[in-house]
């Protein structure tokens, strides 16, 4: 099964010079070792301390360990991780990696000029995100789960083992008696992602084996498909006009109004509406046909509101 892994790195060619974003658990310990046998004084790690959980400091010990053994450059940053009320802090975690991240190359490395970041998502992580996002009632962003690529901030991001399942990458330390730190959490139930994998994870290899490699079809066809949506949405948002022109909108069918409108939204105001707030703007719109109707309509952050011909977005 370590061959899987041994696989996918063969076949990661990132720019150099590479850093890796280092949690001391298996998979980026795995991903970082083999970054460094591969491109020997080209790769840097980046640790994020949390301070979420008491075993934290294992994990920044591991990886200092781990990167003077390998003699990889580290750089250790300690944020505030703590979630806003309303707020996962799942989600809390992952925006204050991403500040970090996209921070340090310039002021850490900036003779390097490291514009290429690798993480270490696996196969067993793309199947979670796709089941949590069933779970929501997702579309197809949701549905598409995590890319391979993707850039932000200047920077571009590798997930090169998407294709990998969890057990193989820890075997393949094994094989090397490499040691890594287990978060406690993982064990910790309440979690949905931990309940999905010790209890369906295990279920799903049962009943359908390659589950995994079937899954990240699904999920490669969702996000093909939402390309599609997204160039659609653009070309229509330039027909419509920003703000929307009312009548505009109508003569489009109601699926095409509500993809255009998301993509307003998103693209536009950095805001989303729930499934229902978004009927009820489509319900609205339709309801549109006098210069007296009114609309004032909750949506994402914030209220569409009718201004004349037009419909626009403002914050709460």
């Amino acid at each position: 099964m370590s061959q899987t892994f041994a696989r996918a790195m063969a076949a990661f060619k990132p720019g150099l010079p590479l850093a890796v974003a280092l949690s001391g658990g298996a998979d980026s310990t795995a991903l970082l070792l083999a970054c460094a046998e591969k491109w020997p004084g080209q790769v840097r790690a980046i640790h994020v301390h949390h301070g979420l959980q008491d075993a934290a400091d294992g994990f920044e010990r591991h990886c200092m360990a781990l990167c003077g053994r390998l003699n990889v450059p580290l750089v250790v940053r300690r944020v505030d991780a703590r979630h806003a009320r309303g707020e996962s802090p799942e989600n809390a975690a992952r925006k204050a990696r991403y500040e970090v991240f996209s921070a340090i190359p310039s002021a850490e490395w900036s003779e390097l000029v490291i514009k290429d970041i690798a993480i270490a998502h696996h196969a067993d992580d793309q199947v979670e995100t796709i089941l949590l996002a069933l779970s929501r009632g997702a579309g197809l962003p949701g549905l598409s789960a995590m890319p391979a690529h993707w850039q932000r901030d200047g920077l571009t991001y590798h997930r090169p083992l998407l294709a990998v399942p969890g057990p193989a990458i820890r075997d393949w330390l094994r094989e090397r008696h490499e040691a890594w730190v287990e978060d406690p959490t993982n064990f910790d139930e309440g979690f949905t992602r931990n309940r999905i994998r010790s209890q369906l994870l295990p279920a799903l290899a049962a009943a359908f084996p390659q589950f995994r490699e079937t899954f990240a079809r699904s999920a490669a066809h969702a996000a093909e498909a939402q390309t599609v949506l997204s160039e659609v949405a653009a070309q229509d948002l330039a027909g419509l006009g920003v703000p929307p022109l009312i009548l505009r909108l109508q003569a489009l069918s109601r699926a095409r109004q509500a993809n255009a409108l998301r993509h307003w939204l998103r693209s536009v105001h950095a805001t989303t509406p729930s499934a229902a707030q978004l009927a009820e703007l489509l319900d609205q719109i339709a309801a549109c046909t006098t210069r007296g109707h009114r609309m004032c309509l909750k949506v994402g952050a914030g209220f569409v509101v009718r201004h004349g011909e037009t419909i626009d977005w403002q914050p709460a």
